[in-house]
């Protein structure tokens, strides 16, 4: 059984790998195949024969599942052609809408399509849509859009609630970085074939629904509840939530405790999530295995307490059903209530799974081996969710358990003496015999994950051991459960039993960010590559080794790859440009042999996400690059300057140029800044950078919109070169061919002024510039529809190639002798991406 499920899990993985799904010829010959090899290891029981082929067999079944399982879900996208058109659905609230100030986010179950046109439109049936306060987003813009959007009064959305909405789709699109976060499987993950917004305000309650009524009557409530099973568990997730907030109003930390509850980390702060991250404790703030371990032995124990006493009536109940029987019944309905509370995460589910396995053992009266539970819990996740194991979670999840099965053979058991003792009511040996557990247990998790955290995340928390030595026994044993209670109470008490986790919440992130100042909190590195990585895990199993296993020092060895690792750079004579995917906004990191340059730091989107943190932070720690040598800013544009603050605030930066105003807040956090202006030249590496873009003059006038400063940089090695034009339009295009950098304008690469706007790119400026290749950093389906057909043609026509990142996703460009160019989506190809 475990050889077969290892090897399930094996045949998933190959497939997630796979840029396209296999054909259906492949469905029949994989299931006849696996069926030849399971009848085989059935008549052969030995196991050097048996375990390959079952591992076999359980690969093919596993390849097999994941790429039906995928099939089904991508089927279901929303076809190209209904893109952008506005389609009426009626259906349900799937789940806890998220309110922010740009409006709500929710996930909608689809019951019925209202014909358009006397056509039915093929809509996917669960959909993620927005519904925004600023009417700004609810058409298309023109370039240079300024007027000021009105604000809609939006209603306060419940799970459950039945709803007609206008509807504006397109498919399941996401950034494509290397290192960055992958939001089109997390949609499939999800079951989510289709995004979009709800177009116009909502109805007024009571107002008619006429037929042809404007969309302010189109969009309405049809029915405040309607019952499912997974409607009532949103909806009870949602009343907690509701009493949290309620009985902590403003309370900084009233996020962490909805998130121990329910699972709801959106209300948690990304400066929190900073300090949880560097101090490796972000394991805690979400319900994780040992709470449901905790909660369940909580349950468990009152329930037998009671079963014995028979709830003080006299019955005699243990006579008809022995107590632990009732104590694990009571834990495992405990634990599976608190995972659905928890919205059912990959953690959640391995120990509600490793919890049912041992229950149904127990009452059956039968020893099951726990490498046996945990195959189980492995299968079972997997078959629900082949995803899975594409995210953090689930490896970090079955490293610890895998890591404290693997190290504490023949070590956590208390010796005779010991028990001894603990009989005689010595109740202190007995306590230091845990403590050494508890020690020993931390000891082989944070020894034992550091190559795999390494590998995910690019970085580790060196003071991790200590914050989790404070974190865990008092979220764990403490918070938790003080949390867990004051949720189901009324608001009166509810207001006096919460407001001590909050105040022990407050204290520990004191605390937490004492830590997470010091300078040596986190070692950062590169992703290793695999080789690293397997070396490093191999040296480590033998360090944790049981005690007796020969020359366990070796394993240090094995570690020297891991630890001498450093960020790879552009070789003598080169340079390296990467012009990121951060939707409709503008990014580009260049490389030289020893420095480093970031021109523009991507789009604001939220309070909580920007360029810097979604795409260009995790790229750089990725990379193990730890500071930037210079970032320039071309203007103030929200979609060229708004992961500024992020970056200042993330990573150490030498020096900044820019154009903007001398009061702008981004100017205030920079640090070393000097002006961008015409003439500014300096050397890195024999490669040559000079500005061409504002001249000082256009300082002193007040006529201009920021675009017509932005700061254009170009970067020369050799014969070739890069030319950032940031927004510049027709007039500064003019400028600049026609005054004295015009003989320094042609470039080998152009990003495309504006994104390809109409007002930019035009031909006298092309002609100049004379680039092979044209790159357009803009977002998918963009409201401004950049690039334009236009200014698309114009490039056609002059024989320049051209490549959007909404198409191409990053673009990493190597200059030198020759150019080299790719393309993220190329180059690491799935089948679920732009599918």
């Amino acid at each position: 059984m475990r050889s077969l499920i290892i090897g399930f899990a094996i045949g998933i993985g190959l497939l997630q790998m796979q840029a396209q799904l296999p054909g259906l010829e492949w469905y029949g010959v994989g299931l006849v195949l696996a069926a030849l090899l399971g009848f085989t290891a059935w008549k052969f029981w030995q196991p050097f024969l048996r375990v390959p082929l079952l591992l076999t067999c359980g690969a093919w079944l596993g390849f097999l599942w994941a790429a039906g399982f995928a099939a089904y879900y991508l089927d279901q996208e929303l076809p190209a052609a209904w893109e952008g058109h506005d389609i009426t659905v009626i259906g349900t609230v799937a789940d806890l809408p998220d309110h922010s100030a740009q409006g709500l986010r929710w996930r909608f179950d689809v019951e019925q399509v209202v014909l358009q046109g006397g056509v039915k439109p093929p809509v996917p049936p669960r959909l993620a849509l927005s519904w925004y306060g600023n009417q700004r987003y609810q058409s298309p813009a023109e370039d240079g859009e300024q007027a000021a959007p009105a604000r809609l009064a939006l209603p306060d959305m419940r799970p459950g609630e039945r709803w007609r909405l206008k509807v504006r789709l397109k498919r399941p699109h996401g950034n494509a970085n290397p290192g960055g976060f992958d939001y089109e499987l997390w949609l499939l993950q999800d079951d989510v074939r289709a995004t979009g917004y709800v177009v116009g305000a909502p109805a007024a309650p009571g107002a008619p629904a006429a037929p042809g009524a404007p969309a302010t009557a189109i969009n309405r409530r049809l029915e405040a509840f309607v019952w499912t099973p997974s409607h009532a568990i949103d909806y009870a997730r949602g009343w907690l939530r509701d009493g949290i907030y309620a009985a902590l109003p403003g309370a900084p930390y009233a996020g962490v405790i909805a998130a121990l509850v329910i699972g709801d980390q959106r209300g948690i702060s990304q400066a929190d999530w900073s300090i949880f991250n560097r101090t490796g404790i972000g394991h805690l703030m979400a319900i994780s295995g040992l709470h449901i371990t905790m909660l369940a032995a909580l349950f468990g124990g009152l329930a037998s307490w009671l079963w014995r006493r028979s709830f003080f009536t006299g019955a005699q109940l243990p006579l008809r059903l022995p107590a632990q029987k009732v104590a694990v019944l009571a834990g495992m309905a405990a634990a599976l209530l608190y995972v659905l509370l928890s919205g059912f995460g990959v953690p959640a589910q391995r120990t509600l799974y490793m919890l049912i396995v041992v229950g149904i053992a127990f009452w059956r009266g039968r020893i099951v081996r726990v490498s046996l539970v945990m195959s189980l819990a492995l299968g079972l996740v997997l078959l629900l969710d082949p995803w899975a194991l594409l995210w953090p979670g689930f490896w970090l999840s079955f490293g610890a358990v895998g890591l404290l099965l693997y190290g504490s053979v023949g070590r956590m058991q208390p010796p005779r003496a010991m028990a001894a003792a603990a009989s005689r009511k010595h109740w202190w040996p007995a306590l230091v015999q845990r403590l050494k557990e508890a020690s020993h247990a931390q000891y082989l998790v944070t020894l034992g994950l550091v190559p795999l955290t390494v590998l995910l995340f690019g970085q580790y928390s060196l003071i991790g051991p200590i914050a989790n030595a404070v974190a865990i026994p008092l979220v764990s044993l403490v918070i938790t459960p003080l949390a867990l209670l004051g949720s189901v109470l009324p608001t009166v008490l509810a207001q006096f039993v919460l407001q001590l986790p909050h105040a022990l919440l407050a204290w520990l992130a004191g605390f937490l960010q004492g830590l997470s100042a010091m300078p040596w909190a986190v070692w950062q590195t590169p992703v290793p590559s695999w080789w690293m990585f397997a070396l490093a895990m191999g040296g480590t199993m033998l360090l944790l080794a049981p005690r007796g296993w020969p020359v366990r020092w070796l394993g240090w060895f094995g570690w020297l790859p891991l630890l001498l690792n450093a960020p790879a750079a552009p070789a003598e004579g080169s340079m390296r440009v990467t012009a990121f995917d951060v939707g409709q906004g503008m990014a580009v990191l260049v490389e030289t042999p020893t420095h480093r340059l970031l021109y523009d730091t991507g789009p604001y989107y939220t309070p909580e996400s920007d360029g810097a943190t979604r795409v260009i932070l995790p790229y750089l720690r990725a990379r193990g690059i730890d500071h930037l040598d210079r970032v320039v800013i071309s203007h103030n544009d929200n979609d060229h300057s708004g992961g500024a603050l992020s970056l200042f605030g993330s990573l150490p930066v030498d020096s900044v140029y820019s154009s903007l105003a001398e009061d702008s807040p981004i100017l205030r956090a920079a640090p070393l800044h000097t002006r961008c202006q015409a003439g500014q030249t300096w050397n890195w590496d024999g490669i040559g950078f000079s500005m061409l873009h504002p001249t000082a003059a256009s300082y002193d006038s007040d006529k201009w919109r920021p675009n017509a400063r932005s700061c254009v940089l170009k970067v020369q090695i050799g014969r070739q070169s890069v030319l950032l034009a940031g927004d510049i339009e027709a007039v500064q295009e003019d400028e600049l061919v026609n005054g004295p950098m015009g003989e320094r304008l042609p470039a080998t690469v152009l990003l495309a002024p504006h994104h390809g706007s109409a007002t930019s790119s035009t031909e006298p400026f092309l002609r100049a510039v004379r680039p092979e290749l044209a790159i357009f950093q803009v977002g998918y389906r963009n409201r401004f529809r950049h690039p334009h057909p236009d200014v698309d043609a114009r490039y056609q026509r002059l024989g320049i190639r051209r490549l959007r990142t909404d198409e191409s996703g990053a673009v990493t460009m190597v200059l030198g002798d020759q150019l080299q160019v790719e393309q993220y989506r190329q180059q690491r190809r799935r089948y679920w991406q732009g599918h």
